[in-house]
């Protein structure tokens, strides 16, 4: 993304790598930046930048933020006065119902005039890692962490690696992350049940588009799915809890909802067996490969563009800087959001002294002060 914004003639503004999430260091910061620039909006995307411009310039100079989240759910302190934009119809609904003022639907944009099947070829990718022609490549393109992640990576090795005894399949994972290792074992497993190798792990790579247009699956969740779909590739989506599912006509509606993304079982069931029996129709059926990867881009082109993802984006700057919020409804929310962020930290630094009295304690304050409408929201700290 540094690259990225370098090429655009963007100015790019380090912070530590490693802080407190939210940092004091990265408020005081902004502070700065915003009072010595005069700047006019500041937009935090997901939880912590929210709150660390909230307490930083929102609190001081009374500039305008905006929040975008894009996580699967809105921490049940956010600042309710703050406008949000969320990926999903599920997350909005549950925003709304919590007590949040403005809620805006902006799902994951795509740039689909650059990943475009027609401008990358997937061939030098596919000769890289020795994927003979007549070899169904299954892709993953993802960070290797813990959250959310590694779960459904160990399941594509686990699964390809049980497809491989009797079908034409490799799996090639792009990415790195904090587990490499353990996934490079999981891969290393898998190929010697086979006895050769089918799971490839080719690290990171700065332009991954070679990766998208090689494949013949993308199997993925979030923005990485929905660039699979840009370049016309059949999905499998993957989640927690096991989950997985192939979009299919009949479930589009389902993931527009709740995002690219599941937990638990699907309609295949869970786990490892349901991720296997997915990629083991689509490598049966190459006519429904093909049929699934037109619709795919097609999606991507009339409700992920750039232009309109823009356009929503600069609606909620203006509304952001003409808002005028009532300061009883603002310092309610601050009072609100404090001693939320506050009880975060409490449980996360002393877990033990605080678990016994905390939760019952911030059980009473949400229905106190937030009502019905304060569990709306994940509870979680």
């Amino acid at each position: 993304m540094v690259d990225r914004v370098r090429e655009l003639g963007l100015e790019h503004l380090e912070i530590p790598f490693r802080r407190g999430e939210p940092s004091a260091w990265v408020r005081a910061e902004l502070n700065r930046v915003v009072r010595d620039r005069r700047v006019d909006i500041v937009h935090g995307y997901e939880w912590a930048p929210v709150i660390e411009a909230y307490f930083g310039p929102k609190l001081h100079y009374s500039v305008p933020v905006i929040g975008t989240i894009m996580s699967m759910s809105v921490v049940w302190f956010f600042p309710r006065t703050i406008p949000l934009i969320v990926g999903t119809e599920e997350i909005r609904d549950d925003a709304i119902a919590a007590g949040h003022r403005r809620v805006t639907l902006l799902e994951p944009p795509v740039d689909t005039e650059t990943d475009d099947p027609g401008l990358v070829n997937g061939m030098e990718f596919r000769a890289e890692h020795g994927i003979e022609d007549d070899e169904t490549l299954v892709v993953i393109v993802s960070r290797l962490v813990s959250v959310l992640k590694f779960e459904g990576l160990r399941m594509a090795c686990e699964a390809v690696g049980q497809l491989a005894s009797t079908h034409r399949v490799r799996l090639v994972i792009v990415g790195g992350g904090p587990m490499y290792d353990q996934l490079a074992a999981h891969a290393k497993r898998a190929n010697a049940a086979v006895g050769r190798r089918v799971v490839a792990l080719a690290g990171e790579m700065i332009d991954p588009r070679p990766a998208y247009a090689a494949a013949d699956v993308v199997v993925g969740m979030g923005g990485s799915a929905l660039r699979g779909l840009a370049f016309g590739k059949p999905l499998v989506v993957v989640g927690e809890e096991g989950f997985s599912e192939m979009l299919t006509p009949s479930n589009v509606s389902t993931f527009l909802r709740q995002g690219w993304y599941g937990r638990g079982p699907g309609s295949m069931g869970s786990g490892t067996p349901a991720l296997r029996d997915a990629l083991q129709r689509l490598i049966a059926f190459p006519e429904l490969r093909q049929e699934l990867g037109k619709s795919s881009r097609q999606l991507v082109i009339e409700r992920f563009s750039l232009d309109h993802a823009a356009k929503v984006q600069e609606t909620e700057y203006i509304a952001a800087a003409r808002a005028n919020i009532p300061a009883i409804t603002r310092s309610k929310d601050f009072v609100c959001t404090a001693a939320g962020l506050s009880a975060r930290i409490m449980r996360r630094r002393y877990p033990t002294l605080t678990g016994a009295w905390l939760s019952p304690l911030l059980k009473t304050y949400r229905s106190r002060f937030l009502g019905p409408a304060g569990t709306a929201l994940r509870q979680d700290f």
